[in-house]
């Protein structure tokens, strides 16, 4: 993806008002070089995959944080994006949830930031997410989580092809997987039906027309 897909994202999401707010000054892709340079110097090799840490604490001067102040939660959720994105090319895994955070430390000088990672592991020891085609992510927790057309369902997919009770994820020790519930017309994962599968990072899987994909981190 690179920072400077990143910089265009963000662009459009504050429309235009980006560019004005910070033609000079640290900028927001300075940051988002730090934090993947701090993800790669922090990155270990676990037991079956290199790990990198997942928690990130961005430290922004008084005169910088206010700048960003109107952009935080913005900046916030793209640079979480960004570190997801390295993280899958470089095919590192994570023990949680990535989660970064700005504050302001006086003690910085205007232009400067520093970076403060850890590890910190998710509920039950793995992690995973839904990404909707809308661009929504819904976590996955610690219960099977049921998809269909049922409006009780943990997400109801409104389309024709898609069963009452389509689908289900369930937690394992090492991950998630898709149970299909019979349903009329099957689930597939990355185009193939299945009954069931381990979902891996990036899996897309297929209910009725829809596609959701599977991110785990």
């Amino acid at each position: 993806m690179g920072v400077q897909s990143f910089e265009r994202r963000l662009e459009r999401l504050v429309e235009g008002a980006f560019g004005k707010a910070f033609r000079s000054g640290l900028q927001p892709v300075e940051i988002a070089r730090r934090l993947l340079r701090e993800m790669d110097a922090g990155r270990t090799l676990g037991v079956r995959s290199t790990v990198a840490p997942n928690w990130y604490l961005v430290a922004l001067s008084t005169a910088d944080a206010l700048r960003f102040d109107d952009y935080a939660d913005v900046l916030e959720t793209e640079l979480t994006t960004e570190a997801r994105e390295h993280a899958r090319e470089e095919g590192y895994h994570f023990m949680g949830p990535v989660t970064v955070q700005l504050v302001e430390d006086p003690d910085l000088r205007r232009g400067d930031l520093e970076i403060e990672s850890a590890f910190k592991e998710g509920p039950g020891g793995r992690v995973g997410a839904l990404v909707l085609p809308d661009g929504r992510r819904i976590a996955l927790g610690e219960r099977a989580f049921t998809i269909g057309r049922l409006p009780d369902s943990d997400l109801k997919v409104d389309d024709a092809l898609a069963s009452r009770r389509h689908a289900e994820i369930r937690p394992e020790p090492d991950g998630y997987r898709i149970v299909d519930l019979k349903s009329l017309n099957g689930t597939t994962v990355n185009a193939v039906k299945v009954t069931e599968h381990l979902l891996a990072d990036g899996d897309l899987i297929g209910i009725g027309s829809v596609a959701i994909r599977f991110e785990a981190s």
